[in-house]
């Protein structure tokens, strides 16, 4: 029995699928103006894992994550770079897609745009004026908070309390507004902007109409969970269940699971303080398995904080991982008995403790750093039982046991390949020869293939320098 701890009831409930053996979920993804943080990175990492250990636990689960490619951001740097804003998100995309590649995270059922799915939101916002849930002043239309009745229920915010106390919480354009706690679902277009046509004017969808829109179209109007950062329990997710519910008549979403923030050397990440990192910086100087280990090490729940310590710290276990299972591999590959005999039958079987201890920690609300500790009690007892008197059927089944296991986290156990230092050599006397041949595609094509192998290289004044990360 799988327990997840909902948002919207602040408790642990019973997983209860809407239909049987399926499970329907939907992770807001992010907006594609830039390279993902690191911060981008812990819901893609803990999303993705819960949807490996449903897989694991027999079910087929229809996995929905967005793209966010209209928006003000990516507007702002078309602008900047004087290119359309289609082409600042489809480079950002495929950016974003690369990184996720790089941390195994798998890529959803789907992966809807914003953009592709504007017919939807017409209707959805054309439904919720015909209501009375909404109305338009002047090409802006607006939801009417008030008019539904269970606003605040996810955040457990009271509309009151809002008003009075917070109005950094309302959304600029009170004026025009019937209340100032409506918010925007159709805005008027602004010169140089891309747009649409609608009803009430040429303009685009405001932000939380999108997720609301592309989670009905590809799993329903009801669907199992909702997952995001907590940074969207408001009012990004508050707002989506009103249009939704609002429309529909019907409760939106069964569990909602947020994850908690990611601090950098125990500060809050931003730009001004100097402390942001891109998922591509941190790849230049370890392995992205690394980092995907390092978010799983703590509970979603819990604030995770990131420091250099803690990568380093995070290496070294996962080191451990890896040489258990390249020392099992070596043992199955070199036995000279292949065959069981009682005593590994026996330690096979005490070995069935880690699985049960695994999946005791994944059930109770995907606890993944209890899990990972269940993974390394079963590399400390295959260190401890498997030795070159071993039989390769004794060794194989606890590779494969590890295996499994480390799967589920999205672990990696078989290493890269190491590139020796002749072939290293080689890619850059070959990309050297195609950027003086102007064929940069093929440069960056070989300095990501030797990023891919762990190299860095490092454009200087006397050459190309290189690195192990």
């Amino acid at each position: 029995m799988i327990r997840i701890y909902n948002t919207l009831s602040k408790r642990k409930e019973e997983f209860i699928p809407l239909e049987e053996g399926k499970v329907r979920m939907y992770v807001c993804g992010p907006t594609v103006y830039n390279l993902i943080h690191i911060g981008n990175a812990r819901p893609m990492i803990f999303f993705d894992t819960v949807r490996r250990y449903f897989e694991y636990r027999g079910y087929e689960v229809n996995f929905v994550s967005n793209f966010t490619d209209v928006d003000d951001k990516i507007i702002k740097k078309a602008i900047e770079e004087g290119v359309p804003a289609e082409e600042i998100s489809q480079r950002y995309i495929a950016e974003c897609k690369k990184d996720m590649e790089g941390m195994n995270i798998r890529p959803a059922t789907t992966h809807p745009l914003a953009t592709q799915e504007i017919d939807g939101m017409l209707d959805m916002i054309s439904t919720l004026v015909e209501k009375g849930y909404a109305y338009e002043v002047n090409g802006t239309v607006y939801y009417r908070t008030r008019r539904f009745a269970d606003y605040g229920k996810l955040s457990h915010k009271n509309l009151d309390e809002l008003q009075g106390g917070n109005r950094a919480l309302l959304v600029s354009g009170e004026d025009e507004k019937e209340d100032p706690l409506d918010f925007v679902l159709w805005k008027p277009k602004k010169e140089g902007e891309p747009y649409w046509t609608s009803p009430w004017s040429d303009g685009r969808p405001g932000w939380h109409i999108e997720c609301s829109v592309m989670s009905k179209k590809y799993l329903g109007e009801q669907i199992d969970i909702h997952g995001g950062g907590e940074d969207l329990i408001f009012p990004h997710h508050e707002n989506e269940i009103a249009q939704s519910e609002a429309c529909s008549g019907k409760e939106f979403v069964r569990y909602w699971m947020h994850n908690a923030f990611l601090n950098i050397d125990n500060h809050k990440m931003s730009k001004s303080l100097g402390n942001f990192f891109t998922v591509r910086e941190i790849s230049e100087k370890y392995d992205l398995q690394v980092l995907r280990f390092f978010m799983l090490s703590a509970h979603y729940r819990s604030p995770l904080n990131f420091s250099a310590d803690l990568m380093e710290s995070s290496k070294n276990a996962l080191e451990r991982i890896l040489t258990a299972a390249d020392n099992l591999h070596f043992i199955a590959e070199h036995a000279v008995r292949g065959t069981l005999n009682e005593e590994e039958s026996a330690k096979l079987e005490e070995a069935g403790k880690f699985v049960a201890q695994f999946e005791a920690a994944m059930d109770d609300d995907f606890n993944t750093a209890d899990a990972i500790a269940a993974v390394f009690d079963l590399v400390k007892y295959a260190n401890t039982n498997a030795s070159e008197d071993s039989g390769s059927l004794f060794a194989s089944s606890l590779l494969a046991e590890l295996q499994r296991l480390c799967d589920i986290l999205g672990i990696i156990t078989e290493r890269k390949e190491e590139l020796l230092d002749e072939e290293i050599e080689n890619l850059i006397a070959e990309r050297t020869a195609a950027r003086k041949a102007k064929n940069f595609a093929r440069a960056d094509e070989i300095r990501a293939q030797l990023l891919e192998k762990g190299i860095i290289l490092e454009d200087t004044r006397e050459g190309v320098k290189w690195k192990r990360a």
